[in-house]
């Protein structure tokens, strides 16, 4: 039985289904508000997150959303609740969308966000958590904090990692709304298309994850943050030395190697064919 039947989303507003080659959707569905988000949907994705992140038959999850906006951050009803609590309550609802990013960004399983319209504020954070985005022509981005006297905390940490310190210096500071032409300057963004092709974009990138080793997907996923600002001295050469040689000697690694001798596909691409999604319920309060 796969483990990702028994995946269930907490929340309406956060659709979530597998198909049968592995490949996960979690879906923010909440068109009404942008997608913004509030306690109880940053709730739903860090569970989403973490119960995905246990499943080894996941292989590949994809970060979309419904209507003309990829998510406009908070939602204001949630921010209004937020403006008369007390410094614990603030603490408390922080840590939690902290750790939310924090389960997007270290999944093991790769990433791809479909960014099909505008994302603001904390949206950006979770752009920036993802392996891959791709997004629309009609994307736009905003770090839009500081105009309600607040700041990107605890996006921060991603947001930095993708666009860099000298990007963030400006665009924290000034809140200055970007398209998706300069969020592929800065490193955002990995494609951009039209909004009709990004559907069959995100197919064709989610495929080309596929036909990898699915082990090594997330070994090289993992190699990248393990190494990434590293000092390349003896200890580092030791252990990407020991890396390689102990998947070279592993079943996936022996069998990928002999397929490439012998010419023929891995055993992991037999079947690559798309299988229709295995619903979930949705049903509010279910976990």
């Amino acid at each position: 039985m796969f483990k990702h039947n028994n995946i269930k989303s907490p929340s309406e507003q956060v659709l979530f289904d597998v198909d049968g080659r592995g490949v996960a959707t979690v879906t923010m569905n909440n068109p009404d508000k942008h997608n913004a988000f509030d306690d109880s949907i940053i709730f739903a994705l860090s569970h989403l997150f973490h119960e995905i992140a246990k499943c080894h038959d996941i292989k590949v999850m994809i970060l979309a959303s419904t209507g003309k906006s990829f998510s406009a951050g908070a939602d204001l009803g949630w921010m209004k609740r937020m403006a008369s609590y007390s410094y614990e309550e603030n603490l408390s609802d922080a840590n939690a969308l902290a750790h939310m990013l924090k389960n997007l960004n270290f999944l093991p399983q790769p990433t791809i966000a479909k960014v099909q319209g505008a994302a603001f504020g904390g949206a950006v954070g979770l752009a920036s958590c993802c392996d891959i985005v791709l997004a629309s022509e009609k994307a736009s981005f905003c770090l839009s904090e500081v105009k309600l006297g607040l700041i990107p905390a605890t996006i921060s940490p991603y947001v930095v990692n993708a666009i860099g310190q000298k990007a963030s210096r400006r665009y924290f500071q000034t809140a200055e709304r970007f398209f998706a032409d300069k969020a592929q300057q800065l490193g955002l963004v990995d494609e951009i298309l039209p909004l009709e092709e990004l559907s069959a974009a995100v197919e064709k990138m989610t495929t080309t994850l596929l036909a990898n080793g699915p082990l090594a997907v997330r070994q090289a996923k993992q190699l990248a943050l393990d190494v990434a600002y590293q000092d390349i001295d003896e200890a580092l050469i030791a252990i990407t030395s020991e890396r390689i040689a102990a998947i070279r000697v592993s079943t996936e690694g022996q069998e990928g190697l002999t397929a490439f001798f012998e010419k023929r596909q891995p055993a992991w691409q037999a079947p690559l064919q798309q299988a229709a999604p295995q619903k979930t319920s949705l049903n509010k309060g279910e976990g």
